[in-house]
């Protein structure tokens, strides 16, 4: 419940999400009656979950009963959310006409050395199809040829389901990889499933640590003295 301006950073997600526009219903789903509350109070709307591991196990939950096709989970703390990357995900089903695609989410290419080294960064390798091979806090992949210059990129946690797909991945157990590295997206992998992964050039600000809140603070004081 941190505050990020003069609202509260899920406050300010959920805002942006319900202003693209792009969908049918938005909700936050949650065990925390504080933040219930917080979504209730400024007219949004809200889902009471019980404890869960992981955000897509708790999404899992609150849409058993919603009539849908898709479901993107969208992190409560990625303030700074766009249209374009949620309309990129949203085009991979408009384009997956055998509906052999189940889930999809986002990555962006990243060069600088502090966050490819940062293990709160999310590294993602995909195929030559552009689907996920592996998620890791390290740096993947190793970069032993000096010669070469591998790409890194970084994975935003935002996904995209099929419903019938998320349900399936809520009944699976946590998987090794996935409580090793603490990457949800591993449990999908390691039960030989594929994740389609989008690149975007949305930056974006991820708050996972104090420092992350610090920045995102400075990006909106950057925003208003634009104004």
């Amino acid at each position: 419940m941190q505050k990020l301006g003069e609202k509260t950073v899920i406050a300010t997600t959920y805002k942006n999400v319900v202003e693209t526009e792009l969908f049918s219903d938005v909700f936050v789903a949650t065990d925390s009656e504080i933040i219930f509350d917080e979504i209730i109070s400024i007219g949004g709307k809200a889902v009471m979950t019980g404890t869960h591991e992981t955000g897509s196990d708790r999404i899992a939950e609150a849409v058993q009963s919603i009539d849908c096709e898709i479901v993107i989970n969208v992190q409560g703390d990625e303030p700074f959310l766009k249209k374009e990357p949620l309309q990129q995900l949203i085009d991979v089903f408009k384009k997956d006409e055998k509906n052999e695609i189940s889930l999809a989410s986002l990555k962006i290419k990243i060069n600088e050395k502090e966050e490819i080294e940062n293990p709160n960064a999310v590294k993602v390798i995909t195929d030559l199809n552009g689907f996920a091979m592996y998620f890791s806090r390290t740096a993947i992949p190793f970069h032993r040829e000096q010669s070469l210059e591998p790409e890194y990129f970084r994975h935003i946690g935002v996904y995209a389901f099929r419903k019938d797909a998320l349900l399936k991945f809520a009944k699976l157990p946590l998987s090794p990889l996935e409580k090793t590295e603490k990457i949800e997206a591993l449990r999908y992998l390691e039960n030989g499933m594929k994740i389609k992964m989008v690149e975007t050039d949305f930056v974006g600000v991820g708050i996972d640590v104090p420092a992350d809140l610090e920045r995102a603070r400075a990006i909106l004081q950057s925003f208003h003295l634009k104004k």
